[in-house]
């Protein structure tokens, strides 16, 4: 037996030597560029200059920029290399053997990270530019908590203080996150929250408001505008968040190019696009320059259907109306997210990069319900050991759907997913599923307000 060849089959490897050194801008290879965002007091573009009071200077250089590739600071890689990278490619050949399926079945393995998900990907980075900066705290919000997990560790490896405000429902919901969060030294405060003027409004109306990130992300702002020594940082939906996330993807071509592979077929988890984005860029460029016809196709949640049945309009980010407009794909800022367990994907919005390759036809989305992608992410534990996210639960059951479509026509697709986080503090919502308590959620009511510009 060689067990070099064997190992292949399941595993494909890099070095340390051979992690990417730059992160990839798809920007700079879009047919047009995107509309950008506006100040909704004048419905001009917004001045970048004006973020700097918000973000570190460096990511808000990044989120304009049209450089094709933006070098990786070596303390990043450092970082990076600490965090276990570069991450696994893996073949789930006793998923495929289950499905009894031609299909090819891979998945990036970034659930490895001492956070537990993808997300240390940017939050190591902008910690990183925060301290070169000389920012003293760092704010943000968080939805299922892997975000917030992964800013509160970044914060503490870079020496910087943290505060996070975590949508109540998952605050709830996944208590192990916020301890993590907290023995990494970050505050963490339900969302809404007494601690600020718009949080206290919202608790005057409601005691028991399940929240959403877009209330999760005014309160953050309204913080981080108090305290000159406090920058911002948000864990998806901007440019410079989605470029940081590529690392993933230049990987996994690396590691397709060892097994002289190409996937037919890209899936990822939406909730505000950063995981997808991550995989799926280094691949959209060929699709762009039309190398290839590889299909990309992003699952989300019938709860919060922000891009199967959103709207493609200018809107706001956050509840509170603090941040500019953005292009995207949304359900409106005021939209109530039903208390899905994927918290990641309690979002009303889309990426603007992703809205915007949706809208042109370059990507599709596709939208389940909470129960069956469960189902789905048993039939991958029960087969590849593997329990995951319920996040990454949404792409799991694309991918198993799509290799029994192979299975009856006989296609043998490359098929590839990002297995974005582990499930290991989801078990309460896993023990749910298997007494039959878990709900399926109706989308909310939907009003997506129109602006003129």
């Amino acid at each position: 037996m060689n067990v070099g060849n064997l190992s292949r089959e399941r595993a494909v490897t890099l070095s340390p030597d051979d992690i990417p050194t730059s992160w990839y801008n798809i920007q700079a290879d879009l047919p047009e560029p995107i509309q950008p965002p506006l100040d909704p007091g004048t419905m001009k573009p917004v001045n970048p200059a004006m973020l700097e009071r918000i973000f570190a200077k460096e990511l808000v250089r990044q989120e304009v920029s049209t450089e094709r590739f933006v070098k990786i600071p070596d303390e990043v890689l450092d970082a990076y290399l600490r965090q276990l990278r570069p991450t696994p490619l893996y073949r789930a050949k006793r998923l495929e053997a289950f499905l009894k399926t031609p299909a090819e079945i891979y998945y990036k393995c970034e659930y490895l990270s001492p956070a537990g998900s993808h997300k240390p990907n940017t939050a190591l980075a902008q910690a990183y530019y925060n301290k070169k900066e000389g920012v003293q705290r760092l704010v943000t919000e968080t939805g299922a908590g892997q975000w917030g997990t992964a800013l509160a560790m970044s914060s503490s490896l870079f020496g910087l203080k943290c505060r996070i405000y975590m949508v109540r429902v998952s605050f709830q919901q996944k208590p192990g996150r916020r301890t993590m969060a907290e023995v990494w030294g970050s505050e963490v405060f339900p969302s809404p929250s007494d601690q600020t003027k718009f949080g206290r409004s919202l608790l005057e109306k409601d005691a028991n408001h399940s929240g959403s990130l877009g209330i999760a992300i005014s309160e953050a702002l309204e913080t981080t505008l108090e305290d000159d020594n406090s920058r911002y940082c948000l864990g998806s939906v901007l440019n410079h968040v989605l470029m940081h996330q590529t690392i993933i993807g230049l990987e996994a071509k690396k590691q397709f190019e060892m097994i002289d592979k190409y996937p037919d077929l890209i899936c990822g988890c939406v909730g505000g696009g950063s995981n997808f984005s991550g995989l799926s860029f280094p691949f959209m460029v060929d699709r762009l320059k039309g190398k290839t016809e590889t299909e990309f196709v992003a699952c989300e949640s019938k709860a919060v259907p922000h891009t199967t049945r959103g709207v493609y309009t200018y809107d706001f980010g956050d509840t509170a109306k603090i941040t500019p407009l953005l292009m995207m794909l949304t359900l409106g800022h005021e939209y109530v997210c039903p208390p899905i367990h994927a918290g990641g994907l309690r979002y009303h919005g889309m990426a603007p990069l992703i809205s915007y390759l949706i809208q042109k036809g370059y990507m599709r989305s596709i939208a389940y319900h909470q129960r069956e992608v469960f189902e789905a992410a048993r039939i991958l534990a029960q087969t590849e050991g593997m329990i995951t996210a319920p996040e990454s639960a949404h792409n799991v059951k694309y991918a198993i759907d799509e290799a029994l479509k192979c299975k009856r026509t006989g296609e043998k697709k490359v098929i590839a997913f990002n297995n974005t986080g582990h499930g290991l503090l989801d078990l309460s919502a896993y023990q749910s599923f298997l007494d039959g308590k878990l709900l399926d959620y109706e989308p909310g009511k939907i009003e997506v307000p129109t602006f003129d510009h």
